[in-house]
């Protein structure tokens, strides 16, 4: 089963997260879920998929009332990231999805209409969310052409969506990432393949080091904390990527 742990708290602010569920089947992409809490009222990020939807609710509802979710922020499109919007609206009709505006088109075959979800301009925005002010952060074409990330400078938190994110075997269950370098064998195949763009990459480890997140959170795998924020940026911005990374036979 899920479980949801406080991975910040200052008063009305918090984070949680619904960690990977070691019981799920091998044929399912594990995933993470991050609760952003204020005045009661909640924000999940990148919630997942319709299939995984009863073990996320199960755990969030642990420590929070489900019909308190007000806001969803969607990374990107993906099924993995908010298939499970449609049942999240049956929860709570009156959630709203923030989403690049690349998808707007295409997230409603999920669930939802034109008014579920409000579109987010390529450059990022402000997000209010109660007493929290949050803003999207571009990280287009890492892997989606629309995808945008999720900082908190209060907290110095950055949700990362895919970038960072690690395949990790079942034996490996910690929620922070404790060695680096072995880490590294566990997201550098997903990186390689799944990151389109170098141009995009290093245009993302320029902005996020000037932010200087105190921890960096992916949608799949463990947690980055402390210097190991800075280790990773450091390792992604020497990786090869996308086509410059694929051997492919010349035609």
């Amino acid at each position: 089963m899920k479980k949801i742990q406080t991975i910040y708290s200052d008063n009305d602010h918090k984070w949680s997260v619904i960690a990977r569920d070691p019981s799920k089947p091998n044929w399912l992409i594990d995933t993470n879920e991050y609760l952003i809490e204020s005045n009661g009222m909640g924000l999940l990020t990148d919630p997942g998929g319709s299939e995984i939807f009863p073990e996320v609710f199960s755990a969030l509802v642990e420590v929070f009332p489900a019909s308190q979710i007000q806001n969803i922020f969607a990374s990107h499109q993906d099924p993995d990231i908010v298939s499970s919007i449609s049942l999240w609206l049956e929860v709570n009709p009156s959630i709203r999805c923030y989403v690049s505006w690349l998808w707007t088109g295409f997230l409603p075959h999920f669930g939802g209409n034109a008014d579920t979800f409000i579109p987010m301009p390529d450059e990022g925005m402000e997000i209010i969310h109660q007493n929290i002010k949050l803003r999207s952060i571009p990280a287009h074409f890492l892997h989606s052409a629309g995808n945008l990330n999720l900082w908190d400078p209060k907290a110095k938190i950055l949700f990362s969506g895919d970038v960072g994110a690690a395949l990790l075997p079942e034996d490996e269950t910690d929620l922070i990432v404790k060695d680096f370098d072995k880490h590294v064998r566990f997201m550098e195949k997903f990186h390689k393949r799944w990151m389109a763009s170098e141009q995009a990459k290093i245009a993302w480890c320029e902005r996020i080091s000037h932010l200087k997140p105190d921890m960096l959170c992916p949608q799949h795998g463990s947690v980055f904390q402390g210097p190991d924020v800075e280790r990773f940026i450091n390792w992604f911005s020497e990786l090869k990527i996308g086509m410059d990374a694929l051997a492919l036979p010349k035609p």
